[in-house]
C-alpha cells in the first residue's frame, strides 16, 4: 500500500473525531452507531477528492516542482493542518493523484484500441480511437505534467513507461490487422512513427484551447491518415468493403475526421 492511501485510510477514519472502535457504544446491535463510520468515511474520501483537484489545478498552473502544500491548501480552501491529516507531502499527494489518472488512462486506452477498430475504414478508425484519447488528455491536463516532469516521483514515471510499451504494443496491434502482409520489423517502425506523430500532435494540440485546439486536432488526424493511408492501401478487405467507385483519374478526397 502506498504511503498515500495508507494516511489516507487513517485520515479517513479519525479526522472527523472519534474512533471507529468507540463508535456502535451503547447500541446493541450496532445498527445506529455503524453508520457513522460509513459517515466519516464518506466525509474523507470527499475531502481527499477535493485536495486532489486543487493539487491537479495547482500543478497545472506552477509545474510540480514549484507546487507546495500549502499552495495546494489555500487553493482547496483549507488549512495546511487539514491536508496533513490525509497526506504527509506533496509527493504523496501526486503519486495518489496520478494513480487515479493512470487507472482512468488505461481504461480509456483499453476501449480505444479495440481489435474491431480494424474492421473501419481508415479514416473512421483514427476517429475512433484518437478521440477518447484527446479528450482523456484535454480534461485531464494535469496527467501530462505528472507523467513528463523532470522531478516527478520515481513509481509515476514508471508506471507510465510500463502504459507507454503497453500502448505502443496496442498500435502494432492495431496496425497489423491493416497491414497483414507486411513484415513484423516493418509494421513496428510505423507503431513507432504513428505514435511519435501522435505525441508531438497532442503536445500542440494540449497547448491551445477553442477554435485552435480544434484545428490542431483536425491538422494531427489529417497527417497521419496521409502518413498511413498509402501503406494500407486500396487492396486492403476492408478498405474495398467501404471505399464508394470513383471515377477514373479522380484523386481520393480523404473523409474528413469527426471531431471530439
Amino acid at each position: 500500500m502506498s504511503e498515500a492511501k495508507a494516511t489516507k485510510g487513517a485520515a479517513a477514519d479519525g479526522a472527523d473525531g472519534g474512533s471507529t472502535a468507540g463508535s456502535t457504544a451503547g447500541t446493541p446491535d450496532g445498527t445506529p452507531g455503524s453508520a457513522r463510520p460509513r459517515r466519516r468515511q464518506a466525509r474523507g474520501e470527499a475531502r481527499i477528492a477535493q485536495l486532489l483537484r486543487a493539487a491537479a489545478s495547482v500543478f497545472c498552473t506552477s509545474g510540480y516542482t514549484a507546487s507546495s502544500t500549502n499552495a495546494i491548501a489555500r487553493e482547496a480552501g483549507v488549512s495546511p493542518g487539514t491536508l496533513y491529516q490525509f497526506f504527509p507531502n506533496k509527493e504523496a499527494i501526486a503519486v495518489e493523484l496520478g494513480d487515479q489518472l493512470l487507472n482512468r488512462w488505461r481504461d480509456t486506452y483499453g476501449a480505444a484500441f479495440t481489435q474491431s477498430h480494424i474492421e473501419l475504414p481508415l479514416d473512421r478508425m483514427l476517429d475512433a480511437i484518437l478521440d477518447p484519447l484527446i479528450a482523456f488528455n484535454c480534461e485531464n491536463p494535469a496527467f501530462s505534467v505528472l507523467m513528463h516532469g523532470s522531478e516527478i516521483p520515481g513509481r509515476i514515471t514508471e508506471e507510465h513507461d510500463t502504459l507507454h510499451a503497453t500502448m505502443l504494443t496496442r498500435v502494432e496491434s492495431v496496425l497489423a490487422g491493416y497491414l497483414p502482409d507486411v513484415p513484423a520489423d516493418q509494421v513496428r517502425r510505423i507503431a513507432d512513427m504513428t505514435f511519435m506523430l501522435f505525441k508531438a500532435g497532442l503536445d500542440l494540440i494540449m497547448a491551445h484551447e477553442g477554435e485552435e485546439r480544434a484545428a490542431y486536432i483536425q491538422e494531427l488526424k489529417t497527417i497521419m491518415f496521409r502518413y498511413l493511408d498509402p501503406l494500407v492501401g486500396d487492396d486492403a478487405p476492408h478498405r474495398a468493403a467501404h471505399r464508394a467507385p470513383q471515377t477514373p483519374h479522380t484523386p481520393h478526397t480523404p473523409h474528413t475526421p469527426h471531431m471530439p
